[in-house]
């Protein structure tokens, strides 16, 4: 892949746009479209593009499938632990109210965490998928 140059180049200039869209969707995601879902679906695809022009091995040089489980599972823990956390302080399960003294900050507060830990697990997830795959031919 080394003798598309061009490839490279707009590689190299786009991705960082495309994470910085995903960091937009993520954190707007609460007061307009989009949210964790979205924004973990733009990341994987911005990682998954590094991976598909710059090579599977500098993928995952960059990340790791060990690290990529982790990203899962932090994902998921951050999901669960707002609802526990929320049953600890008195609430429902995912009773974002109960996380603050002032029910709206909390509300605020809980759909923020729950959907950064949904953004961290689909972008993990994707990457993971792609890395099964692509690695089946090796």
């Amino acid at each position: 892949m080394r003798h598309h140059v061009i490839l490279r180049v707009i590689a190299k200039l786009g991705i960082p746009f495309i994470v910085l869209f995903a960091l937009y969707v993520q954190f707007h995601g609460d007061f307009g479209p989009g949210g964790g879902f979205q924004a973990g679906v733009i990341f994987g695809a911005a990682f998954i593009l590094y991976a598909l022009i710059f090579g599977l091995d500098n993928a995952l040089e960059a990340a790791p499938m060990n690290v990529v489980v982790a990203f899962i599972a932090i994902g998921l823990l951050l999901f669960a632990g707002v609802g526990v956390a929320a049953l600890l302080l008195g609430g429902n399960y995912l009773d974002y109210g109960a996380l603050a003294d002032d029910p709206v900050a909390g509300q605020h507060l809980g759909i923020l965490l729950v959907e950064l830990g949904v953004g961290i697990t689909v972008a993990a997830v994707m990457i993971a998928v792609f890395f099964t795959f692509a690695d089946r031919g090796r």
